[in-house]
């Protein structure tokens, strides 16, 4: 297949440290060149990639020098520079959101769009009540619930390159936090966890944007001053600051475990399987996509409120290690990540033609096909297992949808 991969402008992909999007986009793009589809990337001129780049921008945006250039407006310059070539490609994979959706109802070709962000903003509902005929993928039920009637063609979540995590079944004795430095991460709750459970913390966060112009940068400085700072006074805590490659690999597979304390309705959170490749547990809030990616008393303890986060640093001991690496191998390789999309690519492509067969169901979880009615347990997929835990991401029939009945 010829397939564009559109990429945020923010980070290079892949990202040096910080950048989960950027590295999801590189880890897929990578395996697909390695099964010998054509692709080409359309991302900052300073990512590094085997598919033919066409650089948007010579340096990502994040990497400038301030004041940073408008991303939006870049973005637009990415779209130009796709429109002129899309003609070329059997299929655009979209990674950059909505504004891309004009553009996707134009195409000659299919367009689809993994989402990667909140859905849940007001500002939103406008734009998928027009958009309701463009093929969408969710990276997680959860991020589904506020526009069920979207055209929601398939859920994959993400998948990581294995090779890069090294299992490790002997951790050291701290806890481990990694995220950016905002108020929806959490990061003043895992400090007084640690304090409270009597661990030290390593704290490898990405501090706030430098271009306080911008009024979200503005509330994390305000939340890294006015909240974490004082937290950091006193033994135990420890800033490491951005971490990738090699670095990051030792810093989650030599924690006793991974604290997410998230706020925010997470839509899937690369980090998880990352540490559960290295042998790391994960004891998270319940929130967004975390019942998705972490089986409680398995591969890590999810937990009501900041009290029970305490409570589950002291039952670390009775989770297996090896298990939480099984769990990542099992269900969040970068392999079956590309199984999917190439399934679903191939899907919407025959749908696109006239005399194409019959469109397949849509794309799970975990496999492609069409559970029998009768049941039994071997037909059961994992999204049907999800739903069973956590209700059915549909909501009503849409008039666009092929869907598993």
């Amino acid at each position: 297949m010829r397939i564009a991969q559109l990429a945020p402008i923010s980070e290079s992909v892949p990202p040096v440290r910080y950048g989960g999007t950027e590295r999801v986009v590189a880890t897929l793009t990578e395996e697909l060149v390695r099964r010998k589809h054509q692709v080409t990337l359309f991302a900052s001129g300073d990512s590094a990639t085997s598919a033919c780049l066409v650089p948007v921008v010579e340096q990502a945006v994040w990497h400038q020098p301030l004041p940073h250039a408008d991303s939006a407006l870049l973005l637009g310059v990415a779209l130009g520079k796709l429109a002129r070539v899309i003609h070329e490609f059997d299929i655009v994979h979209n990674h950059v959101g909505y504004l891309a959706y004009p553009l996707a109802r134009l195409a000659p070709c299919p367009v689809v769009t993994t989402l990667h962000g909140r859905l849940d903003l007001p500002e939103l509902a406008p734009v998928y009540r027009e958009f309701t005929d463009v093929p969408l993928v969710s990276i997680s039920y959860a991020q589904r619930r506020p526009e069920p009637n979207a055209l929601w063609v398939a859920t994959i979540q993400h998948g990581i390159d294995l090779s890069q995590h090294t299992f490790n079944a002997r951790p050291g004795a701290y806890l481990a936090f990694l995220g950016r430095i905002s108020y929806d991460k959490g990061l003043d709750t895992a400090i007084r966890v640690a304090r409270r459970a009597g661990l030290p913390l390593k704290i490898a966060a990405r501090m706030p944007l430098p271009d306080r112009r911008d009024p979200e940068v503005r509330k994390d400085w305000q939340y890294y001053e006015q909240v974490v700072q004082p937290l950091l006074d006193g033994p135990g805590m420890e800033m490491v600051g951005e971490v990738g490659g090699a670095d990051k690999n030792a810093f989650l597979g030599n924690a006793a475990a991974l604290l997410f304390p998230i706020r925010w309705p997470e839509p899937f959170g690369l980090v998880m399987p990352e540490a559960l490749a290295s042998g790391t547990p994960v004891l998270a809030l319940r929130a967004g996509s975390v019942p998705e990616v972490v089986e409680d008393g398995v591969s890590g303890f999810i937990c009501q409120n900041e009290d029970e986060l305490v409570q589950a640093v002291a039952r670390i001991p009775q989770l297996d290690r090896a298990r939480c690496r099984l769990e990542a191998e099992r269900r969040f390789c970068s392999h079956m990540m590309a199984d999917r999309y190439e399934a679903l690519y191939a899907r919407l492509i025959g749908d696109s033609h006239p005399h194409a067969a019959p469109a397949f169901p849509e794309v799970g979880a975990v496999v492609l096909k069409v559970a029998p009615r009768d049941g039994g347990a071997e037909a059961r997929t994992s999204r049907d297992q999800a739903e069973d835990r956590h209700g059915s991401p549909e909501s009503g029939d849409h008039p666009n949808r092929t869907l598993v009945r």
